[in-house]
Order: C-alpha cells, then structure tokens, then sequence
C-alpha cells in the first residue's frame, strides 16, 4: 500500500483548518485515514501547527511521502526522517592461525 502524509480539509468556507493524516494515496482529499499526525490552522496569526513528531518520524522512515505543503510543514516543526539502520550482527573473535609454512618445515 502507498502511503502519504498530506492535509484533509476541515472547517467553514473561507475558515479552513487542516489535519495531518496518512492515508493511502487513493483514497479521497477527506476521506477515511490510517493516523492523524496532528492539526494545521493556517487562520490563526501565526499559523497554528502541531505535529506528533515521533509519529511522523516513523512515518517518514517506513517510506510515507509526505505532500510537499506537509514537507514545508514538517521542515518548520525540525521533524526530520528518523534514519533505521539495522542492528549489526557481533563478530566473532578470530583464532590465530600458525603459519602453515612454519609447520611444513618442522616436518
């Protein structure tokens, strides 16, 4: 499933505030939605933004594409992709080897 990160449209006319969703990108502008990342009120002076930033971190990292109004939003609020890196496996400790050649000789 493709997943994005964009703004689903509520309020009045002329008085729109937004909420943060990931949803699948088929889905309709207001339609259903797997998890609201928070809210955006572009009426109030400053606009008014809150975002989930652990949430949409690992939005981001499992590979949503955020809309690039949202981008621009999450770039304000610093939520930046959370890097997933694998754990590494320990490595085993090396055995010394004798030299093989040592051996042959002694032969």
């Amino acid at each position: 499933m493709a997943t994005v990160i964009r703004l689903t449209r509520l309020g009045t006319k002329r008085k729109p505030h937004h909420k943060i969703v990931v949803t699948d990108r088929h889905r309709p502008r207001d339609g259903r939605f797997i998890e609201q990342l928070g809210i955006y009120d572009p009426s109030k002076k400053p606009a008014l933004v809150t975002v989930n930033a652990d949430r949409a971190r690992y939005w981001l990292s499992v590979g949503a594409q955020p809309t690039p109004t949202v981008k621009s939003l999450f770039k304000q609020q610093k939520v930046t992709p959370a890097v997933v890196t694998p754990p590494k496996a320990a490595k085993a400790p090396e055995a010394k080897k004798a030299p093989a050649k040592a051996k042959a000789k002694e032969k």
